[in-house]
């Protein structure tokens, strides 16, 4: 699905080889540093223009540790800890939806955000917590509405919405799309086209608010050929190799079924939204532009899973802000693995084969790419249960009573998913004729 959805019917090209790097990555050192010294003496770390990792540090003593591990250090005045205990109070204030708030990282501060719906009394109300907490809370409006992003794409289709799908899964035995939790509760049936005639899945898990993301099960149980590829548009994909974190002033893509392969960079971490659905923290928040439908769809760099697309302000004419749900996060909660090429592999293939955490590229955020190219195919290569039920080469002495269970289970499922079918065509010829 994931390399179905938005290109199916388009032609592939020859795709390129696969790219590799030696250099250790510079989130990596930057992370590690931050881990090495505690929460209590750093702010966080970042890459700059030139692709250095940069560690915010509470004293010299660490920021001489810091140049000698060969990153460059930024000495500011509050840690981790406290930024951290500023959000905390502003989790403790009264909800107001339309607001956010971002660790800003580079200028050691909480930056607060509200939307155009945010009242000018509720703005009042959030501006006297944030000055009794201190001066480095942040407070700023911006233009537009913190939303998600639910309607408007064409990959994946239910009563509930569209959506795009992000990244392929498995738990081993079964695979899974994994994408937005906002996009449709449990049980939600999905289809690939408007009269719902093709079945993609179902919402087997979901979390939203809180966090925000689901999986899709497969009707077939399979993703099929391609499945660690996600499209980019013009019948090309790239071949995902691993799952990461992200880090601050990482360039970075999105792919979603309404706008395409879009860029931007990463701006803040750990990020709270007060979606008018519920609050939904941890997210990334980047500059990455994102429109109505592209929720769920897949956030990468240089073939590394980040991140599905969760919501944000404005458009990609304008410009905004847009927040992701971080694919480890998600990966660890449902206890799945990613789909991911296998090391050194031929363009050409592809596998199921369960991820190992990738490290990002040590590269500038301009020089970043996608990751390596591949072509988008289509098929799913499985059989459905009645077909292989009723094969006369599978149906031995012992197993007919068993197959007549099975086939019973099978109909009321299939009564199920014609209810949820004609409903959904209910639904969709009402809204759209």
């Amino acid at each position: 699905m994931v390399t179905q959805a938005a290109m199916a019917d388009e032609t592939p090209g020859a795709p390129a080889a696969v790219r590799t790097t030696a250099q250790p990555a510079a989130a990596d050192k930057g992370s590690q540093l931050v881990a090495r010294l505690g929460t209590s003496r750093t702010a966080g770390s970042w890459i700059d223009d030139e692709g250095r990792p940069v560690v915010a540090v509470t004293d010299e003593k660490a920021a001489a540790e810091v140049r000698q591990a060969g990153a460059r250090a930024k000495l500011v005045r509050h840690s981790m800890n406290e930024l951290k205990a500023a959000t905390a109070t502003l989790r403790a204030a009264p909800r107001v939806p339309g607001t956010a708030w971002v660790l800003d990282y580079r200028n050691n501060r909480v930056i607060v955000q509200a939307d155009s719906t945010v009242s000018a009394a509720d703005w009042t109300r959030m501006t006297e917590v944030a000055d009794r907490i201190g001066s480095f809370v942040h407070m700023q409006r911006t233009k537009g509405a913190f939303t998600t992003r639910l309607n408007g794409a064409q990959a994946m289709l239910s009563t509930g919405g569209r959506c795009s799908a992000g990244f392929n899964v498995t738990d081993g035995q079964r695979d899974f799309i994994l994408t937005a939790g906002h996009c449709g509760p449990a049980g939600s049936i999905w289809f690939a086209d408007a009269q719902g005639g093709q079945e993609i899945g179902r919402t087997v898990r979901t979390s939203f608010p809180g966090g925000d993301f689901s999986l899709v099960q497969y009707t077939s149980g399979s993703a099929g050929q391609g499945a660690d590829i996600v499209a980019i548009g013009g019948g090309r994909g790239v071949r995902i190799t691993g799952a990461a974190d992200p880090v601050v002033g990482q360039r970075v893509f999105r792919s979603g079924s309404t706008t395409g392969l879009r860029d931007g960079e990463v701006t803040g971490l750990n990020a709270t939204v007060n979606y008018p659905e519920g609050t939904v923290t941890g997210l990334i928040q980047t500059t990455v532009c994102a429109e109505s439908g592209d929720s769920g769809g897949p956030l990468f760099s240089e073939g590394v899973a980040l991140g599905v697309t969760s919501g944000g302000s404005g458009d990609c004419t304008t410009g905004g802000t847009t927040f992701f749900q971080p694919v480890t996060k998600a990966l660890a909660a449902l206890d799945v693995k990613l789909i991911v090429a296998p090391p050194q592999q031929d363009p050409g293939t592809s596998s199921g084969t369960p991820s190992k955490e990738t490290p990002q590229s040590a590269v500038a955020p301009d020089a970043a790419s996608p990751g390596s190219s591949a072509p988008v195919t289509g098929g799913t290569g499985s059989t459905t249960l009645l077909s292989r039920l009723l094969d006369p080469a599978n149906v031995g002495p012992g197993l007919l009573v068993i197959a007549g269970s099975l086939i019973v289970l099978f109909a009321a499922r299939r009564i199920r998913t014609e209810q949820e079918r004609k409903a959904y065509q209910r639904y969709y010829s009402a809204t759209w004729g």
